[in-house]
């Protein structure tokens, strides 16, 4: 995996130092382990966890001790060393806060920034129509996660925006306005490579949450994105 050096980076430069890492591999053969290994990143690794991304993200929850767990993929990364410090701060000022999250900004071939579209303000039934929630800004107590059961393994890509609308039913989420971490948009990432999938998980995971009143307006809502998922897949492989 090419940018995982990144992700370990943004780990190393954190000033808050108070947390541990655990790595999960499912048994990769691109130099991913040596990179872990080398790095001198004081970490749990675990080797050969099968079973998809759900499936990885529990095992790394299982292993771990801390109070809040946050998740990183090998491809993201925190962009810069104050993340941590900042998540700290402000789960502390909430103690009876359940999780937190921030924003987040695109990284495509090395061009960071922010999403092409003014994220919408937080608010529940905002969620329940689109997922606000950027898994790599996001912080969940861990005894809450171990409680919800962890991710839901019969998504294989929507797994997050699942778990978010299981918590906002325990509690809101406290807000950190700032851009905490970068998702790297390539070719080879699972919502990239599965857009169809991410978008139709996605819908079960709303309608599975929400009341059979508002099926018919997701209903169309499903319709219409779906429509303007076509036009731009039909357009990105036109120009391939």
């Amino acid at each position: 995996m090419p940018y995982i050096a990144d992700c370990i980076r943004s780990l190393q430069t954190q000033t808050f130092k108070d947390f541990e890492v655990v790595f999960v591999d499912g048994g990769s053969t691109d130099g991913t382990l040596n990179c872990i290994q080398t790095s001198g990143l004081p970490c749990t690794l675990l080797e050969n966890v099968k079973g998809g991304i759900a499936a990885a993200m529990n095992a790394g929850l299982k292993a771990a001790n801390g109070r809040y767990v946050a998740h990183l993929h090998a491809d993201d990364y925190y962009l810069d060393s104050k993340v941590l410090a900042d998540a700290q701060i402000a789960l502390s000022a909430a103690p009876s806060a359940l999780w937190a999250f921030g924003r987040f900004m695109n990284d495509t071939s090395g061009h960071v920034a922010p999403p092409p579209y003014e994220p919408k303000p937080y608010s529940r039934s905002a969620l329940l129509r689109r997922n606000l929630v950027p898994h790599c800004a996001a912080f969940v107590e861990r005894q809450v996660f171990l409680e919800e059961g962890g991710f839901d393994g019969s998504y294989r890509l929507a797994m997050d925006y699942d778990l978010w609308l299981r918590l906002v039913k325990r509690g809101e989420p406290v807000l950190i306005n700032r851009h905490l971490a970068a998702f790297r948009r390539h070719a080879n990432s699972a919502t990239t490579k599965h857009a169809r999938r991410s978008f139709n998980e996605d819908a079960k995971a709303r309608f599975v949450h929400s009341s059979c009143l508002l099926w018919p307006e997701f209903a169309a809502r499903y319709v219409w994105r779906r429509i303007k998922l076509e036009l731009q897949l039909a357009k990105q492989e036109a120009s391939t």
